[in-house]
């Protein structure tokens, strides 16, 4: 049982909605939503003053905490087609039915879903899979998920529950409506970025037209999909807001630039984009989030605009950018980006923002961490002023638009192509 709290280093900045605008640090302070009616938002924050998180994770022998290598794919076997950290908790305290709309992004015969809980327990009686029509409404028959033979089960915070496989045909980039009864803590998104997903009190599992009830839009107790088929090329992306593909208040999964890498090559790029994190959190959080997703052969890592703005942020970033890369190599082949234009700041002085990032940024392309670079910045910034975004290619200063996400994974797409055997 995973046990490691939400709040840990995620700092939203409150009245501008700016998820990728601060540094990442174990005395953030924690964001929330106003409750609702039977629903409430619930995250952890610490019962006392934590300390500045030290460069290295450890264990609890007090050495760098290795990462053992995945077992070899097979021919033929489960990877994932969908993921979503879920760094967040979302509770409810009556039975509530949610419906998700999900992508997959692979083809096979059978699947397997997991579920995470959130910041308590969680009880889930029913879930059924689908495939996805408009509106919350269904386009087949819903496939009832087991756990362990059992339609539902119990769990305690922080804790993945994986359904047995079910033999459900899919193809790449099919929309499945996942369905399930729970009453309890799920894990959730920060952001609304999956449209067509509703939600409903009582219990609606069984429902063959649209379940009806109140739009919710961010991800939530759906970690991970997988599909069984023919194993092959499968990445993860990691990052902050940028890469869980925050624009505005309302988003979509499939704007974000992983989601269109994965369109353009036809392989799975799911997302393990946290909005508000830094090296901190994702080296905290790397063994619940990213590791425990079996299957990934690639990893592509655009992380650091949040640690930016103390003074000798740089040396940290470094630091720790090695320690996510050395993490990561015997788990998955290594792709790191170097960081996009960032117009202002909401947390300490922009002259330093401006400099750490350019120093950083030299420090990726001379290949400081040994792992394969994709320059991101390089297609995104002024010619004249290295720091903004090309016209139209940022909404806020600190976030690519829309059309800045197709521009980022065009060039992800390239290099990958280029130097990856795409």
């Amino acid at each position: 049982m995973r046990m490691w709290r939400t709040w840990l280093g995620v700092l939203v900045c409150v009245g501008s909605a700016q998820w990728a605008c601060a540094p990442s640090n174990a005395d953030d302070p924690v964001w929330e939503e106003p409750s609702q009616e039977e629903q409430s938002e619930t995250s952890s924050a610490p019962d006392a003053s934590v300390d500045v998180a030290p460069a290295l994770v450890l264990n609890d022998e007090g050495q760098v905490r290795t990462t053992p290598p995945p077992s070899p794919l097979p021919a033929i076997g489960f990877q994932p087609g969908f993921h979503q950290a879920l760094r967040w908790s979302y509770s409810v305290s009556s039975v509530t039915t949610f419906r998700m709309r999900v992508p997959v992004a692979r083809t096979g015969d059978r699947i397997q879903v997991t579920f995470r809980s959130g910041d308590g327990a969680l009880t889930l009686q029913r879930a059924t899979v689908a495939r996805a029509g408009a509106d919350g409404s269904l386009l087949s028959t819903p496939v009832p998920l087991n756990f362990e033979g059992k339609p539902g089960f119990t769990a305690g915070a922080r804790t993945l529950v994986t359904s047995d496989p079910v033999a459900f045909p899919v193809t790449f980039r099919d929309d499945l409506a996942i369905t399930f009864e729970v009453r309890g803590a799920l894990a959730a998104s920060a952001i609304n970025a999956f449209p067509g997903s509703f939600a409903r009190v009582g219990t609606h599992s069984q429902a063959l037209t649209a379940l009806g009830g109140d739009t919710f839009e961010r991800s939530v107790g759906v970690a991970t999909v997988e599909v069984e088929g023919p194993t092959g090329r499968a990445f993860l992306a990691m990052g902050d807001s940028i890469t869980e593909g925050y624009v505005d208040l309302r988003n979509d999964s499939r704007n974000a630039w992983p989601a269109l890498v994965e369109a353009q090559l036809g392989v799975p790029v799911v997302n393990a984009g946290v909005s508000g994190q830094g090296f901190y959190d994702a080296l905290m959080m790397l063994d619940d989030e990213v590791l425990s997703v079996k299957g990934i052969t690639d990893c592509l890592v655009l992380l650091g605009t949040n640690d930016l703005g103390d003074a000798g942020a740089e040396e940290q970033m470094e630091t720790r950018m090695l320690l996510l890369v050395q993490r990561l190599e015997p788990f998955c082949h290594v792709w790191v980006s170097t960081l996009l234009p960032k117009e202002k700041t909401n947390y300490g002085a922009y002259e330093y923002v401006k400099s750490q990032r350019l120093s950083f940024n030299a420090w990726l392309r001379a290949g400081g961490t040994g792992a394969e670079v994709i320059d991101l910045e390089s297609v995104m910034r002024r010619t004249g002023n290295v720091h903004l975004y090309l016209e139209g290619l940022g909404v806020d200063g600190i976030h690519p638009s829309t059309e800045g996400h197709k521009v980022m994974a065009a060039e992800v797409v390239r290099t990958l192509r280029e130097r990856g055997q795409m």
